[in-house]
């Protein structure tokens, strides 16, 4: 069946329909599961002897859709395989590779779907073969069981803190011990985390397999609002190249920040309980040069610092950037806005005063260079003291633009959206008022 499947693939649009015109109905419906027709080359499993496949691409890429089928491609030629799914939490294991719209019950024929018996984490196939799901959360789960297969699915955002994503997979790979031929399917957006590189690593060995692709290879696929969102979303940033190319970022020699820095400070939820919010702004010296950076960021009950919007602009008059400022203070209800003062400081604040005449303006003199107030910020997301809430793609490229010694080599002429940054921050945690006051009682 393999062969005719292969024959069928290659053969032309027309000799396509006129095969499948021959079919019934119930023909018909088996065909829309014949996923050799149906993928993309880059969606297939690559020949040879690899232990670990790895498609590393950019969203909508149709990796999950990959990963399932190669699972649903094992339980059914195999009656005894024994199959782990590992996500970074058991409700997206269930929600993505399970129920989702690429998931295994997607994917599988209706007269041959597997049963999905959640409160068991399993899934049985018609023919014996088993699919158990695992929480990248919970490495010690993986200890003990023993699989024939595995896919790991996005593996970039398994949690960091305690090694437990790179602990996971160990015990994973300790398990995986069952059957004659042993192999790791694992789908992810590229992300500068061990896990990841450590496979990038290992390709050079021959154990790991790479497919690499962009969003745009399944465009056809895709809903042009969709496509027109992620390029709004990353336009102009280098992140563009990770979320969307699906390339792994490098990072520059001698950077105060880190791709792998960032991602270990980050953590989508914002915090309910904030002691302070203020907004920093770093203002352009002309409306037709740089940017204004404007960077919202709080300090939580926990002791931690949370940023939690980049509103910054670029080639904004002073009035437009203002009243971006003014809008951002009364959404976020802030404590205090922190100007930079070096360029005009009075007239910075009538600015802001003009935007709105409450607005609790604290004007700052930058007397160091941009990297160096940047150093000791650097050294909180260190020790893990920051957190981002969200991802801020033009920000953070600047961040990681910032170089030891003085120098900046990010986008853009200068990186007015880090110095925002820098600014909220040592308000918050380093400055002589870092201390935490009453919002509301």
């Amino acid at each position: 069946m393999t062969q005719y499947i292969e024959w069928l693939a290659g053969e032309a649009n027309e000799v396509q329909k006129r095969l499948v015109a021959a079919l019934n109905q119930a023909e018909r419906n088996e065909f829309d599961y014949h996923w050799g027709i149906l993928a993309r080359p880059a969606q297939l499993p690559p020949p040879g002897d690899w232990r670990t496949w790895l498609i590393m691409a950019g969203r909508g890429f149709g990796k999950t859709r990959a990963g399932a089928e190669w699972v649903a491609s094992v339980a059914e030629s195999q009656s005894q395989a024994r199959i782990a799914l590992v996500s970074s939490s058991l409700t997206e294991a269930r929600a993505v590779m399970v129920e989702g719209e690429s998931g295994l019950l997607a994917c599988s024929p209706p007269e041959r779907r597997p049963v999905f018996e959640p409160s068991l984490r399993r899934v049985r196939y018609p023919n014996g073969a088993q699919v158990q799901l695992y929480s990248a959360a919970d490495p010690e789960s993986l200890r003990g069981p023993q699989h024939s297969h595995a896919w790991c699915d996005e593996i970039g955002k398994w949690p960091l803190s305690h090694d437990r994503a790179t602990r996971a997979f160990d015990n994973l790979l300790m398990g995986l011990r069952l059957g004659k031929d042993p192999r790791i399917a694992t789908t992810t957006t590229p992300r500068a985390v061990p896990l990841v590189q450590r496979l990038l690593d290992q390709e050079k060995d021959g154990d790991t397999v790479i497919t690499r692709g962009s969003t745009y290879d399944n465009a056809m696929n895709l809903p042009k609002r969709f496509l027109t969102a992620i390029e709004s979303e990353f336009a102009g940033s280098q992140l563009a190249r990770q979320e969307i190319a699906g390339e792994m970022l490098r990072d520059i020699e001698g950077a105060l920040w880190t791709r792998a820095m960032l991602e270990r400070a980050r953590d989508d939820r914002v915090s309910n309980d904030l002691r302070r919010v203020v907004i920093a702004v770093d203002p352009p010296v002309s409306s037709n040069g740089d940017e204004c950076g404007i960077i919202v960021a709080a300090l939580a009950d926990d002791g931690l610092a949370r940023v939690l919007a980049d509103c910054s602009m670029a080639r904004a008059q002073p009035a437009q950037w203002a009243k971006t400022v003014a809008d951002a203070a009364q959404h976020w209800k802030a404590d205090k806005v922190i100007a930079e003062a070096n360029q005009g400081g009075a007239m910075v604040e009538s600015v802001l005063r003009a935007a709105d005449s409450r607005l609790p303006v604290k004007l700052v003199h930058a007397s160091r260079g941009k990297v160096a107030r940047a150093e000791p910020v650097a050294a909180l997301y260190s020790s893990g003291r920051v957190h981002h809430c969200g991802h801020f793609p033009q920000l953070e490229d600047q961040m990681c633009g910032l170089l030891i010694g003085g120098d900046y080599s990010g986008p853009g002429r200068s990186p007015d959206r880090a110095d925002a940054l820098v600014w909220a921050l040592t308000e918050l945690m380093l400055g002589p008022t870092a201390q935490p006051s009453v919002r509301h009682i």
